[in-house]
């Protein structure tokens, strides 16, 4: 299973934002059925992208219930300019 997050800080909140989601990086690689988990910052966009594979849906689900999301989850109710947009994929070759 393959997803983009998208995430869009407001301007005061994108240092603290980046700050946590690189502080969930190495945990979120340690979990089992994690096989990518790379965070990108957009170019002039001012958006935080999350380029994630896992090995299936259970695996991703599992992970949104870690306590360290579940902080960051909390946090974003006040740093996000809009709610985080997430993309679910198909490989196709």
């Amino acid at each position: 299973m393959y997803l983009f997050a998208k995430i869009s800080p407001k301007p005061e909140f994108m240092a603290a934002a980046r700050r946590a989601i690189e502080d969930i990086v190495s945990l979120t690689l340690q979990e089992p059925g994690c096989r990518k988990f790379v965070l990108h910052e957009g170019v002039g966009d001012g958006c935080l992208y999350l380029y994630e594979e896992w090995v299936d849906e259970a695996a991703l689900e599992r992970h949104y219930l870690q306590p360290y999301i579940a902080a960051v989850f909390e946090a974003y109710k006040e740093w996000l300019s809009e709610p985080v947009e997430i993309t679910k994929l198909s490989r196709l070759s």
